[in-house]
């Protein structure tokens, strides 16, 4: 049976100025990156985008596998899977306001 999960809410992207800002680094493996930020209160896990873009690609395939055999299943991992598009949609528009190319194509 599908379960409610939250999902992930992002402030609407304004923007700003690239800052450099201290944080506290606990690992730095590649992929898995642990750091806090200062204005939060526990650490969280560092991304690269290729990566993110690349999980969502698979979860959009495994997805579409998926509601062939159980909806219930299927209908779990579509949320996991917009959690993780918004993810990279906010890393994709945060970059382009920056300048920066993706590491990744978009096709």
């Amino acid at each position: 049976m599908a379960c409610s999960r939250p999902t992930i809410e992002i402030a609407e992207y304004r923007p700003h100025a690239m800052r450099e800002q201290a944080v506290e680094i606990y690992s730095d493996a590649t992929n898995a990156a642990v750091m806090r930020h200062p204005e939060r209160r526990f650490p969280g896990v560092l991304m690269q985008g290729d990566t993110l873009n690349e999980l969502v690609r698979e979860l959009n395939r495994v997805q579409a596998d998926v509601q062939l055999l159980n909806s219930d299943v299927a209908e779990d991992i579509a949320d996991i899977r917009d959690n993780l598009q918004s993810l990279l949609d906010h890393y994709e528009t945060t970059l382009s306001a920056h300048g920066i190319a993706l590491p990744y194509s978009k096709s």
